[in-house]
């Protein structure tokens, strides 16, 4: 069991040596000429050429690097990954309920319009991919594509660098939407690695409600794909406008050799109301960063985490909130459960600076684990200059409790089943409170099915 609680100053993650960008260059030139093979038109190249140039003087990153020390991606940089399309006539995923007629389904990075439905939303609410946008609603897309902070981080700027299309979920000034919205991403793997780029941008006018699912996914499809190895690299933007509200539920469960990277920015204005559900159950090696922006006061974030993972899969959540304003209340949550010889990584970072006055945060990272050999590494950081503000973080691991066990035996449950309880027990408190019961159950009964958590 490796364990590690440490408070230290916030790194600066831009510095990288001389030597690490000159041996990395080809590699990265080469992903990037990968994902601009394709070219498209005005605007939109000319945001995708800024984005090439800060790749091209980028790198990346190594566990040299304080932000990334934990989740070495030398493995990924031994891949040549390649751009593929396919037939997904004959693909199979599971559809929700709740938002039959409410879905975009992109498959390796492109739409798929058979495959996905919007015959069942109201007035007020465009949920399209980029290209089949109005120019007028093209031109409103450009005021927020690729406009979030932290947009020249190197796989956020990859991913920029490669835009050709894009789900777009746009709901207008008071416009409350009661069916969920789905943006399903799938993969399909082929003989070769495959890269895909999946890019989403939301935006929440004043005073409206919407709720969100969006899901990673590797392709089910009748008859077996050789290989398995793939590259998502994800990006997700958010715009919750004055007094809007966004419920915004993420799973990633990609396939057992995948890599996973995937960055949701967010900025809330005044009196808006922000929650995530991100769930992590996938990929061989994966990296989730959540950064919040607050831009007005009075907002309200929470976040509730659950990262579920074994063999030698390695998930990393990196999540960063920053409260610039006052009146803001943050809540977070994020819980792993580690099994095997699988690797956790939780970084938690909240900025109150001095205008931030009557600011209220939380932030609690709890740990399951359940091998002798697993691991996890966890670092809450606060990072206070306001004087008048209630604040408080913390860290917890453990594994499961002899006498829990025993005392569900002495009822009559053996030992296997006792410890399923315990583990259905700590991912439901995460898992109940996504707000679309079918991937509820989904996820409950996914957890319940995982043989590997069960058995040391």
């Amino acid at each position: 069991m490796s364990i590690q609680v440490s408070p230290s100053p916030i790194p600066n993650s831009n510095a990288v040596s001389l030597t690490s960008m000159l041996d990395r260059d080809d590699y990265l030139t080469g992903l990037l000429n990968q994902v601009m093979a394709t070219k498209t038109e005005g605007w939109l190249q000319e945001l995708r050429q800024s984005a090439a140039s800060w790749v091209r003087n980028s790198t990346i990153p190594t566990t040299r690097e304080e932000e990334w020390r934990f989740t070495d991606l030398s493995s990924l940089r031994k891949l040549q990954f390649n751009v593929k399309t396919v037939n997904y006539a004959s693909l199979e995923f599971d559809i929700l309920p709740e938002a039959a007629n409410s879905r975009l389904v992109f498959v390796n990075g492109v739409f798929a319009p058979e495959l996905s439905a919007v015959s069942d939303l109201p007035s007020g609410i465009v949920v399209s991919n980029l290209a089949g946008l109005s120019v007028v609603e093209q031109e409103g897309v450009r005021q927020y594509l690729a406009q979030a902070e932290g947009a020249q981080e190197v796989f956020t700027a990859l991913n920029t660098a490669g835009i050709t299309d894009a789900a777009v979920v746009w709901v207008k000034k008071n416009v409350v939407v009661e069916t969920p919205i789905h943006l399903v991403f799938i993969s399909v793997v082929g003989e070769t690695a495959t890269i895909s780029q999946p890019r989403c941008l939301v935006v929440a006018e004043s005073g409206s409600q919407v709720s969100l699912v969006e899901e990673y996914v590797a392709g089910k499809m009748p008859t077996p794909q050789e290989g398995g190895v793939y590259l998502t690299n994800a990006v997700t933007e958010i715009w919750v406008g004055d007094n809007a509200e966004v419920s915004h539920t993420r799973v990633e469960w990609e396939g057992a050799e995948a890599f996973h990277i995937g960055k949701t920015a967010i900025a809330q204005a005044r009196d808006s109301r922000y929650t995530s559900h991100a769930i992590t159950l996938g990929a061989k090696l994966s990296r989730h960063n959540l950064e919040i922006l607050q831009t007005g006061e009075q907002t309200q974030t929470t976040l509730n985490g659950l990262t579920i993972i074994s063999g030698k899969q390695l998930a990393d959540t990196h999540s960063a909130i920053a409260l610039n304003y006052p009146h803001g209340t943050s809540d977070q949550l994020h819980k792993c459960i580690v099994g095997d010889r699988a690797h956790a990584v939780f970084n938690g970072k909240v900025f109150v600076p001095k205008p931030a006055q009557l600011t209220n945060a939380a932030q609690l990272n709890r740990n399951l684990l359940l091998s002798s050999k697993a691991r996890v590494d966890t670092k809450p950081q606060l990072e206070i200059t306001a004087d008048n503000v209630k604040c408080a973080h913390g860290a917890t691991v453990s594994q499961l409790e002899d006498d829990e066990i025993f005392y569900l035996q002495s009822r009559g449950i053996d030992e296997n089943d006792a410890r399923k309880l315990l583990i259905n027990a700590f991912a439901a408190e995460v898992i109940n409170k996504i707000p679309v019961p079918s991937l509820r159950e989904i996820l409950l009964n996914t957890v319940n099915n995982l043989k590997s958590l069960t058995n040391e």
